[in-house]
């Protein structure tokens, strides 16, 4: 049974999802509910959900689109009720059985967790910053740090059980590192070229020329949400244009300083996740011991999940 009042507006544009949810899972007669667990991964590129019983048994998974609560929070309920529905029509389940832990970007800002909290129609739901879930999944109960770096990024450590995290404020006030801020970093740097300010490269003109100059870069500017950004960050890491490499350098060197900060004189275990994860590791292996991550984001909202149930 639900516990509580979810409070949703009638002028709530996620109120059609959230009937929608009722009505396709209806809530269980008493003595019907059964125990099971979702756990939700969002960022800023999308989400993933699964069910899993007690034993942790995955029974059900879903996908949905970006969601970072602080920026979108609409968006991100919209996305967040799709992938747990296409994850409750897997395993069977109705919202009425779920104990749910979101791991969110944007989870950090706690008037922002506690609205999206109220628009959820799970039994019991925590949300959290997308680090605390990530930590658990990558680092179980093991000290040492994580490196999340995706559309956006995130530093946490963990230590005797307590995590303190770092970074993840984004992208207009951080993301250190991050495919949008590299995405952003790169498209600046193609305009400073264009005005004689820094060496051109080929790669730097190439972009004018695809975006149809300063205007063209500067109307996708205003309008492109994060991920757009991010898109061009697979084009840095794969190339030897001296502009890419200064880009990329400066942002190993922003991750390394608060891989430092957070070590804290220590050589604690470090865990590169996220798209952009495989190249930090690389980068950071020649400094720090890292290792692969345990589990997934999805796995951490999981287990906190089955740890906070009644």
């Amino acid at each position: 049974m639900f516990s509580g009042v979810l409070l949703v507006r009638r002028d709530d544009p996620t109120l059609g999802l959230f009937i929608s949810a009722l009505v396709a899972f209806p809530l269980a007669k008493h003595g019907d509910v059964m125990s099971l667990y979702l756990g939700i991964d969002g960022g800023g590129t999308g989400c993933r959900a699964a069910i899993a019983d007690a034993a942790g048994r995955v029974l059900g998974r879903g996908q949905g689109g970006p969601a970072n609560i602080n920026s979108d929070p609409f968006g991100a309920v919209t996305s967040v009720l799709a992938a747990a529905t296409a994850a409750m029509a897997q395993a069977g389940a109705s919202p009425a059985d779920l104990t749910a832990v979101l791991g969110l970007a944007g989870g950090g800002m706690q008037d922002a967790a506690r609205a999206m909290q109220a628009r959820l129609p799970f039994a019991r739901s925590l949300v959290v910053n997308d680090a605390v879930t990530a930590a658990r999944g990558a680092l179980g109960a093991d000290d040492g740090i994580l490196v999340a770096v995706g559309t956006g990024s995130v530093l946490a450590v963990q230590r005797g059980g307590q995590l303190r995290q770092i970074g993840g404020r984004g992208f207009l006030m951080g993301d250190e590192g991050s495919g949008a801020v590299l995405g952003r970093t790169l498209l600046a740097r193609a305009m400073r070229a264009g005005d004689g300010l820094v060496p051109d490269t080929p790669l730097l003109s190439a972009l004018r020329d695809e975006f149809g100059g300063f205007e063209g870069i500067i109307a996708f500017g205003t309008s492109a949400a994060p991920a757009r950004f991010a898109e061009l960050a697979p084009r840095l890491v794969a190339s030897d244009d001296p502009a890419a490499r200064a880009i990329l350098d400066q942002a190993v060197a922003q991750i390394g300083d608060a891989v430092r900060v957070l070590q804290d004189g220590d050589r604690l275990p470090v865990v590169c996740t996220g798209g952009l994860g495989p190249f930090y590791a690389t980068a950071l292996a020649a400094d720090w011991p890292v290792v692969p991550a345990r589990g997934t984001g999805v796995d951490g909202a999981l287990d906190m999940a089955r740890a906070w149930a009644p």
